[in-house]
């Protein structure tokens, strides 16, 4: 299996570079592994490979007819025609495009960001990916998943053509309001759970969990309201 997407020469030449980079020292001292894939394939293969992805990965969708209305699939589709307009110079008809498709999908991809083979995202909703982002083939994702920078008062002081965001490796699952900001390698086959947030790099085959929820026997315990005041309190609380 092919791991991540490269990107190619007319799509965002700055980012070869860094992206070596990042592949160098992934390998090092057991650090994350994400190296360069096989080109992505033409444009219409791509289309056709996404809808069997979510035929084949979406429980609820009965088949490709069907698969045709995930909304998930049409931000896939737009961002596969905009970013090849973003990679050829027309930059302000990829935006339109992937204006667009934020509109009717709730899904934000910047043109620039590349896209592995066979990504799937589950209902879509919430979703940010960056221009600098990389993910690889047979990435799940779901609602709420950010690939993020982590704010202008950095990226701003970085050198020219410096990566921004993620590179996400192949076969990588993002769980639900899932946040990895900045020039983090997640390694291929991770498991990032709903509601972490990621600022370093991962390991190939890491579970990153966040915490969860504590349940407590219902009664009248005294600690009990004591608990939830701490979780609820804020400086705006009194």
């Amino acid at each position: 299996m092919s791991l991540l997407s490269p990107t190619k020469p007319e799509s965002n030449p700055a980012l070869g570079p860094a992206l070596g980079a990042a592949s160098a020292s992934a390998g090092a001292s057991e650090g994350p592994i994400a190296t360069p894939a096989s080109p992505t394939p033409r444009l219409l293969a791509a289309l056709r490979e996404d809808l069997a992805v979510v035929v084949a990965r979406d429980p609820s969708v009965r088949g490709r007819k069907e698969a045709i209305l995930h909304p998930a699939l049409t931000a896939l589709w737009a961002h596969r025609v905009a970013h090849r307009l973003h990679g050829r110079g027309r930059r302000i008809p990829a935006r339109l495009l992937a204006r667009w498709a934020r509109r009717v999908t709730a899904v934000e991809i910047h043109p620039g960001a590349v896209l592995g083979r066979r990504v799937f995202i589950d209902h879509g909703a919430g979703v940010v990916i960056g221009e600098t982002a990389v993910v690889g083939d047979d990435v799940t994702m779901y609602h709420q998943v950010t690939l993020g920078a982590v704010g202008w008062w950095s990226d701003n002081k970085r050198p020219e053509g410096d990566r921004r965001h993620p590179v996400v490796g192949s076969g990588v699952i993002l769980g639900a309001n899932a946040t990895v900001l900045g020039p983090v390698t997640v390694g291929d086959r991770a498991v990032i759970g709903a509601q972490a947030l990621v600022n370093k790099d991962v390991p190939g085959g890491a579970r990153v969990l966040a915490p969860t929820a504590v349940i407590k026997e219902p009664g009248r315990q005294p600690e009990l309201m004591e608990d939830v005041f701490t979780v609820i309190a804020s400086a705006g609380s009194w």
